[in-house]
């Protein structure tokens, strides 16, 4: 991979780190125990920093250094990150995705503008360190506070018999907690035996540094009587003040290990040092003993020592716990490691998760889709010769190949899926930021994520979907004031949901705000000229009439509304997709927005009918069954078995017979079809059967043709025409609608 390559994959992998950082940083207010939220924006800090250094991105990398030191400090409890902050931490975020956009553009130098905003940030990041710094200096009596209970702890692992009263008190001249090392000395009786001087192995520890005070501890003293003047009674407690780490200061003692007991306590300043070097250890698979003695805070003995006590106990102690309790080690220090282990086989584990994928540039996906569909066509081509030629072995080999030409499209299609989650996450930052700016209380509530879609049409239902959430937001949720008038929580919900339904996704953007104002629209859409005043018209007519062009109900023009500018544009695009969109309303209850696209825009499953010598093509998802007509003509439904089904004379609504001057067979047939939960029927000459379609799209000059969504070529060379079944639904609507409209009158 060359320089370019390596910067576009940063550029790619930067943005979505700031897509997971985002969203962590909005839920993280909302969890319980918010820890892994929080490791998770500092690593995606962390990392955008460390890739930008590679590439000598240098104003990303003093930014975000500038955001990690902050996210360092509110990792490890020194910064609360309350909504200030977060949003403070939002608008970093941004502030980077803006600076990898100008990577991107090749943007140099930096805008004022930008440079000007970083600068306001970084000078708010910094007001909020240096508040937490003040609060630290406040706070360092409670620290002293904890090194003494630490000590104290040391001193009472040990029996109570080896101390005299007060060993540790003010009668020793030792102060606990104070900034130097303090050792703990208890030498075994047989050291004199062994040849041993005690006081020479305290002569040595003063050429590692200063020893400030020592107290000799004679409590082990026997009476007279019981004096053996080869035993050695004495302990000690020391006061040391040295540069040296914890082992270098334990290999002092390292011929009389085995015959004392020996506790370092480190000074307070030290524990931090060792919570640093944790945090700066590289991230290898490490147990939490291994991470304490690689930062120093315990030594290879005394893990050893721990190691041994955890195989004699039943049931087995953690290793942390052994050492804490032993005093070998603080608390804090071991909670760091702990997290620290914990970080180090989650981003294993999502590194493992990412060797198993592979980035492909999307242009090579889509080649991969056209020539697939080049093979199937070229299959169905052969398939047709091979049913011709009457030959079975070819007949035969053509079979196998069809079914392997299916296998290829299935996974190559796969490929394409992508869940609608990562969209869906996208938006709860608009949710959050919207509502900030309508001074409402709104969260937003997702289902269906794992539904899956052909990637092209997540990437055009993006902007659709953005314009209904915040319309939801604006148009649907109450103000707080109305809310508590009709006894509604103070907080609104907008609701994302996604399923599969019939071969298509359904999408809905639902809220729980006071409804749609019938009337309202109603006699906007008099006053606009959009209906005749006085006309009958049922609830989904009149909530079709907020997706006419320039159409708005808003009694102020707003940021984000009454321009008549949206609702249009989003049924145009979501139309443009071959998909549909249906509202649902209840007044003083909500609003549901329904939108049903196809799964992919590429190939189909369909199934193929004959009109006169015209071939058409239905999906097959959509297909519900198929049943014989006998050819009535004065009506436009049909009984099944008790239920009326409307239809479509499709050689009427084509006007096939002139065309093709084919007359109808006196015996045709009805593909009943279902979408939307709603059924109808397709009356045609004849039933072609199942065949792979691949969807070519028509010319501009058809794009006004009503009922035709697509076209497709066949084995013979021939062209067959995908039928647009929710808009021939519309069609039936729209002629049931008028006739009962007519009826009334």
């Amino acid at each position: 991979m060359d320089l370019d390559q390596a910067l576009q994959t940063f550029i790619v992998e930067g943005r979505e780190l700031l897509a997971e950082m985002e969203a962590a940083l909005l839920r993280v207010s909302e969890e319980d125990d918010p820890d892994e939220s929080i490791n998770a924006i500092f690593r995606a800090a962390h990392t955008i920093k460390g890739s930008a250094g590679l590439f000598g991105l240098d104003d990303v990398v003093a930014f975000t250094h500038v955001a990690e030191s902050l996210l360092d400090q509110v990792r490890g409890g020194a910064i609360a990150l309350g909504d200030n902050l977060i949003e403070l931490l939002l608008a970093c975020g941004d502030h980077i995705a803006t600076l990898i956009d100008a990577v991107d553009s090749g943007a140099a130098p930096l805008d004022t503008q930008v440079i000007l905003a970083g600068e306001a940030l970084v000078a708010s990041l910094n007001e909020h360190m240096a508040g937490a710094i003040v609060g630290a200096n406040r706070g360092q009596a409670p620290v002293a506070a904890s090194c003494a209970s630490l000590a104290g702890d040391v001193l009472e692992s040990f029996d109570s018999a080896s101390f005299g009263a007060g060993a540790m008190g003010s009668d020793t001249g030792l102060e606990v907690g104070v900034d130097h090392w303090h050792i703990s000395l208890r030498f075994g009786e047989n050291v004199l035996r062994n040849g041993m001087d005690p006081l020479s192995f305290i002569r040595y520890l003063a050429t590692l540094g200063t020893i400030e005070h020592v107290v000799t501890l004679p409590d082990r003293v026997p009476v007279l009587d019981a004096l053996d003047a080869e035993a050695c009674y004495l302990g000690f407690e020391i006061a040391f003040k040295s540069d040296a780490d914890k082992a270098t200061i334990e290999n002092v003692f390292e011929f009389v290990l085995d015959d004392c007991l020996i506790h370092i306590v480190p000074p307070h300043s030290q524990i931090a040092r060792y919570i640093e070097l944790i945090g700066q250890l590289p991230e290898e698979p490490s147990r939490l003993g291994e991470i304490l003695v690689r930062c120093g805070s315990v030594t290879p003995r005394e893990l050893e020592l721990a190691l041994q006590t955890q195989r004699l106990s039943e049931p087995p102690d953690l290793v942390g716990s052994i050492l804490t309790a032993e005093g070998k080690v603080a608390p804090q220090v071991v909670e760091v490691a702990a997290a620290k282990q914990k970080q180090v086989k989650e981003a294993k584990a999502i590194e493992s998760q990412a060797a198993q994928s592979v980035r492909v540039d999307a242009d090579k996906l889509d080649r991969l889709i056209n020539l697939v569909g080049e093979l199937i066509t070229a299959a169905a081509g052969a398939n047709l010769v091979a049913r011709r030629s009457r030959n079975a072995e070819l007949q035969e080999f053509n079979s196998t190949l069809v079914n392997l030409v299916e296998e290829v499209r299935d996974s190559a299609l796969q490929l394409r899926m992508v869940k609608i989650g990562g969209t869906f996450g996208r938006f709860r930052r608009v949710v959050h930021d919207v509502a900030r700016e309508l001074g409402k209380d709104i969260e937003l509530r997702t289902s269906g994520e794992e539904t899956e879609l052909d990637k092209t049409v997540v990437e055009r239902i993006g902007d659709p979907l953005m314009h209904l959430v915040r319309n939801a937001m604006d148009h649907g949720i109450d103000s707080p004031e109305l809310r508590a008038e009709r006894g509604k929580p103070a907080q609104g919900t907008v609701a994302l949901n996604a399923y599969h339904d019939s071969g298509s996704i359904v999408i809905e953007v639902s809220d729980d705000g006071g409804g749609l104002n019938r009337d309202k629209i109603l006699a906007k859409a008099i006053e606009r000229g959009l209906v005749e005043a006085g006309r009958s018209m049922s609830d989904d007519e009149i909530h079709g009439l907020i997706f006419e062009p320039g159409f708005s109900t808003a009694d102020q023009i707003t940021n984000l509304s009454g321009r008549g500018v949206g609702m249009d544009v989003v049924k145009r695009n979501i139309t443009a997709l071959r998909g549909s969109i249906a509202i649902t309303s209840q007044p003083g209850l909500g609003t549901t927005v329904s939108v049903r696209l196809p799964l992919t825009l590429a190939i189909i499953n369909g199934f193929q009918v004959g009109v006169g010598k015209a071939v058409f093509v239905v999906p097959l998802d959509m297909v519900d069954e198929c049943v014989t007509f006998m050819g009535e003509t004065d009506r436009d439904y049909t009984d099944l078995r008790g239920q009326v089904l409307p239809f479509i004379r499709l050689r009427e609504l084509f006007d096939i017979s002139a065309a093709h001057e084919a007359p109808a067979p006196a015996r045709q047939n009805i593909v009943v079809v279902k979408h939307a939960g709603q059924k109808f029927g397709l009356v045609v000459d004849m039933l072609m059967g199942e065949a792979q379609t691949v969807i070519k799209p028509l010319s501009r000059m058809f794009s006004q043709v009503k009922g035709i969504s697509g076209s497709s070529i066949l084995g013979s060379g021939e062209v067959a025409l995908i039928l647009d079944v929710p808009v021939l639904l519309q069609q039936i609507q729209l002629s049931t609608s008028a006739l009962s409209t007519a009826e009334r009158r």
